[in-house]
């Protein structure tokens, strides 16, 4: 939400105001900006009255900041610097710039990070910042663009694209179990690890394949990552999604320990806030990522 008009001063006031502390001249700062001397008076003036503060003073025949000017004329710069650097660029590249986007680690790693390349090539034009974020954030407060999202339609104030269902399968080290085993309930005959964010896994996973058995304990881990190296390491046979175990299974890592998949507790989404304005780099992110998890 950008804040209320009356703590919004015109681009021409701070102009002067900037121009007045770097110079220490109204006449200087009038010829640089081509305004009169009045008119750059005027502004800082304008200014000073909007803000209930002054910012500039008299010091014999040159004009010195308060120390409240002081304190505000660093960040005047760094805005008008900013906003000059984002007006160039639109105008250099209007349907271009750059997309902050949070992503889930195995996900981004596995399924999002190996397309990208197809995006860039796409769309030259648009620059993705990845940051992991594992948990839904307010878009409001935060400096993110778009997300990913897994589980279901439950985040509020976002807008929704649907990727993909999480279709999940056992796997193993190759020296704990060499191929799939027989009938998928042998699997209770071996250690199971488990994640942190989806404590029932293996409890679907065999409800699923009608066996109604309480699966045992077993270590648990915080990310996909760190359980499929402790599965490769033998230490039991871990529930990974399709995507995250295929590189592991042609490399020969990990096999599976069953053939049979099956559907985990949601899906992945992409997700954007609804209170803004979608940005160009946004929609075409979000029409490539569309195709993308069609052709899957």
């Amino acid at each position: 939400m950008i804040a209320p008009r009356r703590y919004l001063p015109s681009v021409p006031s701070l102009l002067a105001f900037e121009a007045v502390a770097r110079l220490g001249s109204a006449t200087m700062a009038a010829a640089e900006l081509a305004l009169t001397q009045s008119a750059v008076s005027r502004q800082i003036k304008t200014l000073e009255q909007q803000l209930d503060v002054a910012l500039v003073v008299k010091q014999g025949r040159a004009l010195a900041l308060t120390p409240a000017g002081t304190e505000y004329v660093p960040k005047v710069r760094e805005i008008l610097q900013q906003l000059a650097q984002a007006s160039v660029s639109v105008r250099a590249n209007p349907a271009g710039g750059s997309l902050n986007l949070a992503i889930l680690p195995a996900f981004g790693m596995h399924w999002l990070a190996p397309r990208l390349r197809d995006f860039a090539r796409r769309h030259p034009e648009v620059t993705v910042n990845l940051s992991t974020r594992l948990q839904p954030f307010d878009f409001r407060t935060s400096r993110f663009d778009a997300a990913i999202h897994f589980g279901r339609e439950d985040w509020d104030g976002v807008n929704f694209l649907p990727l993909m269902p999480e279709t999940v399968v056992p796997v193993c080290a190759p020296g704990l179990i060499p191929g799939p085993l027989a009938t998928p309930r042998d699997i209770l005959r071996f250690d199971l690890l488990h994640l942190e964010t989806r404590p029932k896994g293996w409890l679907r996973w065999l409800r699923a394949l009608d066996i109604d058995v309480q699966p045992p304990e077993g270590m648990v881990f915080d990310q996909f990552s760190t359980m499929a190296q402790a599965a490769i390491h033998g230490l039991g046979i871990a529930l990974l999604p399709t995507f995250f175990a295929e590189p592991y299974l042609a490399d020969g890592q990990l096999v599976l320990a069953s053939d049979r998949a099956s559907e985990s507790i949601g899906s992945y989404y992409l997700v954007w806030p609804q209170a803004r304005t979608e940005s160009g780099p946004l929609t075409s992110f979000r029409s490539w990522l569309a195709q993308q998890s069609l052709g899957d």
